[in-house]
């Protein structure tokens, strides 16, 4: 055996990239333990591929596996493992030498600013992990080659390293670590069994200390789903998640192109207390030949998708030089890609196998979802398939499918209604021409449905539109001589309001979707919609006002009577209800603007409705104010639809008419009020 001995000096750019190393590039000195073990990992798999390939190798005594010794009084922590080893060559190229083959452009970018995750790939120093907690390390290694020598690799992790023969004498590779004086924690056997199941948990090979294997060593996601019991898919779930009450469901599936990769992942029985919060865990676990990469692999899956939990593995990633973030590579978004395909593949599956259980998935996590048709859009038409919600048609969340199923021959569009309450909703005046037709309207009481209803345009070949915006065009109408001839007597009215209420609506139009109210507002077509106004507005966000149009019903009786009225000449008595007309509609919504104004007016029509007639006064009874302000038959009495029909009328002149005997009313003389009412 050779008795050469070497002693080296770090080149300045690589001490540079050791300091690099130990300052910046690892969050947790922790990680050191993983890269060590990942790497006797590597070791093993190496030896086992090389030893199918060649007979004459070095072989290993016992099974493969990785060792981990701590000596509490030499203060050491050794990581060992039988596999491939390094000759001399191989420890002076692969420890000695650090990016050996890009340090001047990796140091040149890191002094110029640039991002590192841009050079995430081309360096191999998950090994000076070790320099963060170390004072000293020594590398005792054999390799298997037949003709190999034992070396002996050495540094005080200061500006140089040597390299003399070994002292091993069975193929592999010991790391021993002289741990510095504050890093008691890694001497303890229960930090040391932490940091493994953590980070190694699924290493293929055992780790062991001492009798105890600290690892799991079976990756339950790269088996056949066929071979894993529905108990090792749950007590896997807790291990991951921390979740004793077990998933509410689980996707498990492999790929090998145009990506290797497999998945298992779970769907949790109850949502997360911190889902919504900014920084709340994404619970997806990265792992790459057994070893965990992330622990939350934040870019792994859409925002979309954060309820899931379990593990994505990759052999096909480029990672850092830390191994602690997703390179943004063809790789990685390929990945990315595949992954989202999947996972909504399998809930579309569940939704139309399983509907019961989807149905809790969707009372979970459905506003999550939501979420994906405003930020995928590749994946929309995807995510509109797994929407439900309540329709006018009942209490059962439906799906869009289900609606455009149900469509009657006369419909062609996909009818929603936006709002914040459900119950409020379902009673809105403006969903009442579409359950005359039979049309079923979709319900939308989630705020995020505002931003669906964005970008969600249309499903199956038809359009989505708001019945709480625009004009709704009612065949029916046209035809239909009463009604057409109700239009035509509103029409005076219609133009007086449009004056009238000037400032508070934009316009005031004959409604084509009221059948039982009077009056409505709805949505500009090129506004902003209400119910987004006060979500925004919920936020304290700066809203621009905006105006609506108030929608009148011209068959209702209390319009015909206000046009009658109208043309009449008594817009005295027209003006409070009209005001209410638009009251009405608000107070529908569940929203007054100006209740002292509204219970002013309310006043107004209630002193008008409370006045003695004529009758009771003993005074002669005037055609104009006993005449019916509505056609109908004449019968013994006249039929007054609305109370406002029995107010006396102040301003119509005296007509000169036969007095009509009245009984006399014994009490005390009251004068007919006069001026306005």
């Amino acid at each position: 055996m050779s008795e050469h001995v070497e002693t080296h000096n770090f080149e300045t750019e690589t001490r540079k990239i050791l300091d690099l190393v130990v300052k910046s590039l690892y969050s947790d000195r922790a990680v050191f333990l993983r890269e060590l073990i990942s790497n006797a990992s590597d070791a093993l798999d190496r030896a086992r591929y090389s030893s199918l390939q060649r007979e004459d190798l070095r072989q290993s005594e016992g099974e493969l596996r990785i060792e981990l010794l701590v000596d509490e009084e030499a203060r050491t922590l050794t990581v060992r493992d039988n596999g491939i080893g390094m000759t001399r060559e191989q420890a002076i190229q692969h420890l000695g030498t650090i990016a050996h083959s890009g340090t001047r452009a990796f140091l040149q970018a890191a002094e110029e600013g640039s991002d590192l995750e841009g050079l995430i790939g081309q360096f191999g120093v998950g090994f000076y992990a070790a320099f963060m907690v170390s004072e000293r390390i020594v590398v005792e290694t054999l390799s298997a080659e037949p003709d190999a020598e034992p070396v002996r690799w050495e540094t005080s992790c200061d500006d140089s390293y040597s390299v003399a023969p070994g002292s091993r004498e069975t193929r592999g590779t010991d790391v021993v670590l002289y741990l510095g004086e504050a890093e008691d924690e890694f001497l303890q056997d229960w930090r040391i069994k932490e940091l493994v199941q953590r980070y190694s948990d699924f290493v293929s090979f055992p780790v062991m200390q001492g009798e105890d294997q600290l690892n799991r060593g079976k990756a339950l996601w790269t088996s056949t789903p066929a071979d894993v019991s529905d108990e090792d898919y749950d007590d896997f779930y807790r291990h991951v998640s921390g979740d004793w009450a077990g998933p509410l469901t689980r996707v498990h599936f492999s790929s090998d192109a145009p990506m290797q990769f497999h998945a298992l992942l779970f769907v949790p029985a109850t949502r997360p207390m911190d889902m919504d919060y900014p920084d709340g865990r994404m619970g997806v676990r990265l792992y790459s030949r057994r070893v965990m990469i992330l622990e939350e692999a934040r870019d792994l899956l859409p925002r979309y998708l954060r309820f899931l939990r379990g593990v994505v593995e990759s052999d096909d990633l480029d990672l850092n030089v830390s191994r602690e973030l997703l390179q943004q590579t063809p790789q990685a978004a390929g990945l990315r890609k595949q992954v989202v395909k999947r996972v909504l593949r399998k809930l579309d599956e569940l939704a139309r196998t399983e509907p019961e259980t989807y149905t809790k998935l969707w009372e979970a996590f459905g506003s999550a979802l939501k979420e994906g048709v405003h930020e995928d859009a590749a994946n929309r038409e995807a995510l509109a398939k797994l929407l439900r919600y309540p329709t006018t048609t009942g209490d059962e969340r439906r799906s869009l499918q289900q609606v455009v199923d149900a469509m009657p021959e006369d419909q062609d569009t996909i009818w929603y209604l936006t709002g914040l309450e459900l119950d409020r909703m379902r009673k809105s005046p403006l969903l009442e021409r579409f359950r005359k037709r039979g049309w079923e309207v979709v319900l939308m009481d989630d705020p995020v449905d505002e931003w669906v209803v964005m970008h969600l345009q249309e499903f199956a070949g038809k359009k989505l539109e708001s019945a709480a915006r625009g004009e709704v065009d009612e065949p029916e109408q046209e035809e239909d001589p009463i009604a057409l001839a109700a239009r035509e007597q509103a029409k005076p009215l219609i133009d007086h309001l449009a004056q009238l209420l000037d400032g508070e609506v934009k316009a005031v139009r004959v409604s084509g979707r009221l059948t039982d109210s009077p009056s409505v507002l709805v949505d500009d077509e090129s506004g902003l919609g209400s119910n987004l106004e006060r979500i925004l507005r919920s936020a304290n966000r700066e809203v621009p006002a905006s105006q609506r149009v108030l929608e009148i019903n011209a068959e209702h009786p209390i319009v015909k009577n206000l046009a009658r009225m109208y043309d009449q000449g008594r817009t005295a008595m027209v003006e409070p209800l009209a005001w209410l007309l638009l009251d009405h509609a608000r107070l529908a919504e569940g929203e007054i603007k100006d209740p002292a104004a509204m219970v002013g007016r309310l006043q107004k029509v209630m002193l008008q409705a409370t006045l003695p007639t004529h009758v009771e006064l003993g005074l002669p009874v005037e055609p104009a104010a006993a005449a019916p302000l509505v056609e109908t038959p004449v019968v013994e009495t006249p039929v007054v639809e609305t109370p406002v029909v029995v107010t006396p009328v102040v301003e119509t002149p005296v007509v000169e008419t036969p007095v009509v005997e009245v009984p006399v009313v014994e009490t005390p003389a009251v004068e007919e009020p006069v001026g306005e009412a």
